[in-house]
């Protein structure tokens, strides 16, 4: 958790100045650090630790505004890129700058106001007690391996649920939000293994590789469910504007077809990373 913190508080001049990465550094960091909180809190003061779980849930959304969008538009560029000249037709390309500008303006403004706030320097105060005095229960004197197996595994539980509901819908919308429900599980699942590395060794890296096979997967899929929605009302816009819409059509289909594989591959990569022995070795 000191590390986590150490790196909230590196990141934090990169992402005032608009550095590349920065965001995304910074957000995945709010992440780890819920999760910590989160899968540990049998050990912990949640009197103390909950509230901060909220600040950094908080602050995650703040960024993610600025680092979702930075992730479409490269995507969907890479696409127009990738597609053949004679399929590009009207102004795809200075289409999809316009429609980033405000948008892109937007999310930057609301990250730079969230690092601005006092609700941000409480938060860093909050953290920085986080590592100076670790409010930690008496539970906390236990062995720490019985402790992470435990957390470890009770979020591999949520996450084999979530993926069991989602493989059991017919592919739409409905299963599109419980894929992305079982995403942000494997997300915990793996963050949860990583604390535990130091005391666990091998058996905890090999289960949070297995998930985070799981969580790439996956996090392709959202990627397709968001562009696909870009994509859509790029082409009314453009259709509206009297451009030809082909070229976004065309986008969408990829991306349809992106998602296919990516519900295809799912059985696999969970089969994978749902080995009984995985688990089984996280106790001996």
């Amino acid at each position: 958790m000191d590390a986590q913190v150490h790196t909230m508080v590196n990141v934090d001049p990169a992402v005032r100045r608009g550095r590349p990465d920065s965001v995304h550094k910074m957000r995945v960091t709010c992440r780890r650090l819920r999760c910590t909180l989160r899968s540990y809190r049998s050990v912990l003061d949640r009197e103390v630790t909950d509230p901060i779980r909220e600040e950094l849930k908080w602050l995650g959304g703040e960024l993610g505004a600025e680092r979702d969008q930075e992730v479409l538009v490269e995507r969907l560029s890479a696409r127009i890129g990738a597609s053949p000249r004679e399929l590009v037709l009207g102004p795809v390309g200075a289409r999809l700058q316009v429609w980033n500008v405000a948008r892109a303006s937007e999310a930057r403004q609301r990250t730079l106001d969230a690092l601005l706030s006092p609700r941000y320097l409480a938060l860093l105060g909050s953290l920085a007690g986080l590592t100076q005095q670790p409010p930690l229960r008496r539970k906390a004197a236990r062995k720490p391996e019985k402790v992470m197996v435990k957390a470890i595994l009770k979020e591999y539980a949520r996450l084999a649920g979530r993926v069991a509901h989602a493989l059991e819908l017919s592919p739409g919308t409905e299963r599109d939000a419980a894929l992305h429900q079982a995403r942000k599980a494997a997300k915990k699942t793996r963050y949860s293994t990583e604390p535990a590395r130091a005391s666990l060794g091998k058996p905890a890296k090999r289960l949070g590789k297995r998930v985070k096979a799981v969580q790439r997967l996956l996090g392709e899929h959202q990627d397709s469910v968001v562009a696909r929605d870009a994509l859509r009302n790029l082409g009314l816009a453009a259709h509206a504007a009297g451009e030809n819409a082909l070229t976004w059509g065309l986008l969408y289909g990829q991306e349809q077809a992106e998602a296919d594989r990516c519900e295809r591959e799912l059985p696999a990569a969970w089969a994978d990373a749902a080995k009984p022995g995985l688990r089984k070795a996280l106790v001996r």
